[in-house]
């Protein structure tokens, strides 16, 4: 048995992972061993690409950037087609909506299960992409991207009051706060780089949204989910699952729609410490969550550090990725997740028989671990 990896060579290990599972044409594929996850999704790549630029890959994230680029550009005359139905007030039906993933040659994923109707890739994509752009030092949209950013944007300006599924492919009829972080963050890097105040305002109403419809009354955090009622011509929203998800900590970090001191932020924050995050620091999704026996999630773990780390708990961030680096393989490979102490086996058995171990490696865990280790560094 050769002996555990520490974490910098854990970091080499996952750059080199990473690459060998990049696609000539520039997608990553989602987990290479797993074949559920033999796509490539907008939202994963964007979160692998940034990583890759925070370790100084930027070649292999400008070759995903280009890919989705390729993708987004020959969707034009399709968004423009749905964004024309929506503003005469036509009815859009699910299936006429973008992918939220494709094979890793750029084809749309026709043939599986999972539904399709999800903006937070191409929130994710357009964040990513004037990250890539700041990491290279260049402060404006490259003519060549122009038409994908273009259409992601008006996609994203039409339809991200709609429900689609979240961050997990689950729950299509409800708004997702992490959703909308991923679409702020996409349309706030834009405006920035564009100088666009329409945009700016765009980020506006979908923080006043937030605050408006995505708090628990009573506790003050951030809900999961928000269900759209349609009465007449218009329509009100209620609080779907009024629990907390990990993912809401995206609105804290990477996506910066709140600061962490914001006292709806600190609440979500200390609610997801409290009800998701075990004593060994893993962090599971929610509450609910039946998926495998509902397990700690490698990535959320390295989120919940990231989050530490800006606010100032420096040692917080170091246990999350100490925990994480413990769930590395011989090989230094990542899991998605691993079952969660106190777990319900019985459901993780059945999942394992159904589908087999929880997908590894899953190149987003990577992502993250890099991102928390290289953020850590430079805090040093």
């Amino acid at each position: 048995m050769r002996p555990k990896m520490n974490e910098e060579e854990l970091v080499q290990a996952s750059i080199q992972l990473i690459r060998l599972n990049q696609h000539p044409e520039g997608g990553y594929v989602a987990c290479p061993l797993f074949a559920h996850y033999a796509y490539g999704w907008l939202r994963d790549g964007s979160f692998v690409a940034y990583a890759m630029d925070t370790a100084g890959e930027h070649d292999s994230a400008a070759l995903f950037y280009d890919w989705a680029n390729r993708i987004i550009a020959s969707k034009q005359d399709h968004i423009r087609y749905l964004t024309d139905k929506q503003a005469r007030g036509e009815h859009v039906a699910l299936h006429e909506f973008l992918h939220t993933r494709y094979h890793l040659d750029g084809r749309d994923d026709t043939s599986s299960e999972w539904g399709h109707f999800q903006l937070d890739g191409y929130g994710a994509w357009l964040w990513g992409l004037t990250e890539h752009l700041r990491a290279v030092g260049s402060d404006r949209i490259p003519d060549s991207y122009r038409i994908s950013v273009d259409a992601a944007v008006d996609y994203l300006r039409a339809f991200w009051r709609y429900p689609n599924f979240d961050c997990w492919e689950e729950y299509g009829e409800h708004v997702h706060p992490s959703t909308l972080a991923c679409i702020y963050g996409g349309l706030e890097g834009v405006a920035r780089l564009d100088g666009n105040a329409e945009l700016h305002h765009i980020c506006t109403e979908i923080k006043d949204f937030l605050l408006q419809h995505g708090v628990h009354a009573e506790n003050g955090h951030f809900v999961k989910n928000i269900t759209p009622v349609p009465q007449g011509d218009s329509t009100t929203y209620v609080t779907g699952y009024d629990g907390v998800d990990a993912s809401l900590l995206w609105l804290a970090e990477p996506f910066r729609v709140f600061d962490s001191q914001h006292p709806a932020m600190q609440k979500t924050i200390e609610a997801i410490k409290n009800e998701l995050r075990s004593e060994t620091g893993g962090v599971r999704r929610y509450v609910s969550d039946t998926y495998y026996g509902g397990g700690e999630w490698l990535l959320l773990a390295a989120w919940y550090g990231l989050v530490q780390l800006k606010m100032g708990n420096r040692e917080e961030a170091v246990r999350s990725l100490e925990w994480i680096a413990a769930r590395a393989d011989e090989l230094g490979r990542f899991p998605e997740q691993v079952r969660r102490p106190q777990g319900n086996e019985e459901v993780y058995d059945d999942w394992v028989r159904r589908w087999g171990p929880p997908a590894t490696p899953l190149l987003w865990s990577h992502a993250m671990f890099m991102v928390l280790y290289y953020k850590l560094r430079a805090k040093a």
